[in-house]
């Protein structure tokens, strides 16, 4: 009887398609794990010295609720440099526990019920669900057709009168795909004075090869909610930490949400996360060229196995079209290539119905281990 009490909101959402796939084969054992969505390295000393420090010094205190002015100063002053964005720290940046509650807070500041949510798919699982509950909708473009790109011309066929905001994750987890300037420039000109957030997910942003990151706030800051942290850059997924970027008019509003959710950030690792953010301002520079290397191997063995998939520009996954002959759907083709196989990759459908038919591969773990999960995968 009280069960039938709960938010129907909450109970209408689902476990991850992610988690359901790790539940199912926990416990398999001498499986080579391709599915990590984290840096296989260890946070820089320095961070870590930092934050020791910060201990025997007794920063183990409530912060202020956008976090300490000193990070927020270095946060901007980090995004400038690399971006060519400008938020003024006493104003425009919320430190938060990790992306994901920028994200959280985000929208639950934008969106009411009835309104509407564009999202390039296939797409990281994790929007959908903070969409619903805050009694919005989920709208998907199918990006299957433009090499996992959302274009403009898509959007604006799909914006209507409910639209309210615009995801935008690039470089893309699961794809690895990202938007050039042109690319960017067109979107910001089809939302542009238009009645539409973009919130853009830049967790990735380090983690852009060949060319550099660029974020659509460049072009329509007053729209632009722009996520970001430190999990992807410096390898501090566990410490938490994310920064929202946003219009003062928006992060007056947001910082609400925030306040009554969580407080404050950990006092600890706002510490470490200005060492991050200032003297380990190129500490993304070892990894990312890591994991260029890295991502050229595992692309010259797909591509010689016969697999179809997308050079990825960024972040450390490919997005690999599960061959015909094996006519499995997603789900069941992963969980094959763990029981037989011993490898495992994470089934496309954990990435909306777009991501049916294909799988996610990390490349996120040492080039041993990428070696031995390619052979039991591609040579069997």
């Amino acid at each position: 009887m009280m069960e039938q009490l709960i938010n129907p909101n909450v109970k209408n959402i689902q476990i991850s398609g992610i988690r359901k796939f790790f539940n199912m084969v926990e416990g398999v054992q001498n499986v080579i794990s391709l599915t990590i969505g984290q840096p296989d390295f260890p946070t820089p000393s320095h961070i870590k010295d930092v934050a020791k420090q910060a201990i025997d010094q007794n920063f183990t205190s409530y912060t202020a609720n956008a976090g300490y002015l000193e990070l927020r100063k270095a946060a901007s002053n980090y995004v400038k440099r690399k971006y060519r964005i400008v938020y003024h720290p006493e104003s425009e940046i919320i430190v938060t526990v990790g992306a994901t509650q920028g994200i959280d807070i985000a929208l639950r500041t934008i969106l009411t019920p009835g309104t509407e949510v564009l999202l390039p798919g296939p797409i990281y699982p994790g929007y959908e669900p903070l969409i619903k509950l805050a009694g919005a909708k989920p709208v998907y473009l199918d990006t299957r057709n433009t090499g996992f790109k959302v274009t403009a011309e898509m959007i604006e066929k799909a914006i209507n009168n409910h639209t309210r905001c615009l995801i935008l994750p690039y470089p893309s987890n699961p794809t690895g795909v990202s938007l050039t300037r042109e690319e960017l420039k067109e979107i910001a000109e089809v939302v542009k004075n238009k009645p539409i957030f973009v919130l853009a997910d830049e967790i990735y942003s380090e983690l852009v090869y060949e060319k550099e990151h660029v974020s659509i706030a460049e072009f329509i800051p007053e729209q632009t909610i722009v996520i970001n942290g430190l999990s992807k850059s410096h390898s501090m997924t566990g410490w938490r930490i994310g920064l929202v970027f946003a219009p003062a008019y928006l992060t007056k509003e947001m910082i609400k949400v925030h306040q009554y959710n969580v407080s404050c950030a950990s006092s600890i690792s706002q510490k470490a996360a200005i060492a991050a953010l200032t003297t380990g301002f190129y500490d993304g520079r070892l990894m990312r060229e890591e994991y260029v290397k890295r991502r050229d191997y595992v692309y010259e063995r797909l591509v010689k196995s016969g697999y179809n998939t997308v050079l990825p520009n960024g972040a450390f996954y490919f997005f690999v079209k599960i061959p015909t002959n094996f006519q499995l759907n997603s789900f069941d083709y992963c969980l094959k290539m763990v029981k037989e196989n011993g490898v495992a990759v994470v089934p496309g459908s954990a990435f909306s119905e777009y991501g049916e038919g294909y799988f996610r591969l990390s490349y996120a773990c040492s080039m041993e281990k990428l070696q031995e999960g390619l052979n039991r995968l591609l040579d069997k």
